[in-house]
C-alpha cells in the first residue's frame, strides 16, 4: 500500500468526554491528505490537544471514528504509523534520562520482545539526532536542555519512530527563531519524503510557509478545514478566535472546505 496516495488521517464525527461527562471534543470531522502538512489552529482550550490524544489512542471516542491510513487507531499504533511530539508541559523534565535514551524510546515498538536495541536501532537514533542538530547533546540529561533543544530532542524521537503520520503539538512554543526555522525546514524535508503532518500552532504568521491545508478549531469542534489559502482568511480567523463573522472558504479543486 502506498501511504502517501490516500488520506493519512480521517476523523469523522468524533466526540470525546473527560471524567464527569464534560465534552472535550464534539462531533469533530477532519481529513489530512497523505504527504501533506495540515495546520491545526485555535485558542487554548479549543480542543487541539484532545484531538491529538484521541488520534494517538490515549482517549477513546464516545462516538465517531478515527482512521490512520485507513486503519483503526489501535492497528495503526501497532503498525508504527503514528509519531507524536508533545507540548513541553506534558513532559517530566526531571526524569533521569539522557537525550539519546529519549530518542531510543522511539524505537521500542520496533524492537523484539526482549526490548534490546539492535545495531540498526542505534544507527537510526544517531541519524535522527544528527538530523535535528542534537548529536553533540546526546548524553545530556533532558532537563538540562533549552526549550529549543528539548523540542529538537522530541522531534528526533519522532523521526526514530519512523511514523508516517506525525502529530506536532505546538512545536514552535518556547523556541527561538533559529529553531522555528529549522523545524519548518525539517517538515519540508519530511513532506518531500512522503510523510504527513498535523501541526497545532499559534504562529499564524508562518502557516502559509509550510502548510498545505489548515483546520480551524473552536468550542471543542473543527469548524472548517481545507486548502490554506481558502481557509486562512480574516473572517474565518475572527470567528475562530472569538469574532462573530461567518465562515467562508473559496471553491477549490479538492473537496470543498467543510463546516
Amino acid at each position: 500500500m502506498t501511504h502517501d496516495r490516500m488520506n493519512a488521517l480521517e476523523v469523522h464525527n468524533v466526540s470525546v468526554a473527560y471524567g464527569g461527562g464534560r465534552l472535550a471534543l464534539r462531533q469533530a470531522t477532519l481529513e489530512v491528505q497523505g504527504g501533506s502538512v495540515c495546520g491545526l489552529v485555535g485558542m487554548n482550550g479549543a480542543g487541539k490537544s484532545t484531538l491529538f490524544k484521541t488520534v494517538m489512542g490515549f482517549l477513546p471516542p464516545l462516538r465517531g471514528t478515527v482512521q490512520v491510513f485507513g486503519q483503526p487507531v489501535n492497528r495503526a499504533q501497532k503498525a508504527g504509523l503514528i509519531a507524536y511530539v508533545p507540548q513541553s508541559e506534558d513532559v517530566d523534565w526531571n526524569f533521569p534520562v539522557s537525550v539519546r535514551e529519549v530518542v531510543m524510546m522511539g524505537r521500542q515498538g520496533k524492537m523484539g520482545w526482549l526490548r534490546r536495541p539492535s545495531a540498526a536501532d542505534h544507527g537510526l537514533v544517531e541519524e535522527s539526532l544528527e538530523r535535528v542538530g542534537m548529536g553533540a547533546f546526546a548524553e545530556r540529561q533532558i532537563g538540562e536542555l533549552s526549550g529549543g533543544q528539548r523540542k529538537r530532542a522530541f522531534l528526533a524521537r519522532a523521526l526514530a519512530q519512523e511514523g508516517r503520520l506525525l502529530l506536532l503539538d505546538e512545536p514552535f512554543g518556547g523556541v527561538d527563531v533559529g529553531t522555528s526555522e529549522a523545524i519548518i525546514a525539517l517538515m519540508g524535508e519530511l513532506r518531500r519524503e512522503g510523510r504527513s503532518m498535523l501541526v497545532s500552532t499559534h504562529d499564524l504568521g508562518t502557516l502559509e510557509s509550510f502548510c498545505d491545508e489548515v483546520a480551524l478549531i473552536a468550542d471543542r469542534t473543527v469548524l472548517l478545514y481545507g486548502p490554506t489559502g481558502a481557509v486562512l482568511t480574516a473572517e474565518n480567523l475572527a470567528h475562530t478566535f472569538g469574532g462573530r463573522s461567518p465562515l467562508h472558504a473559496a471553491p477549490t479543486s479538492r473537496p470543498e472546505a467543510r463546516p
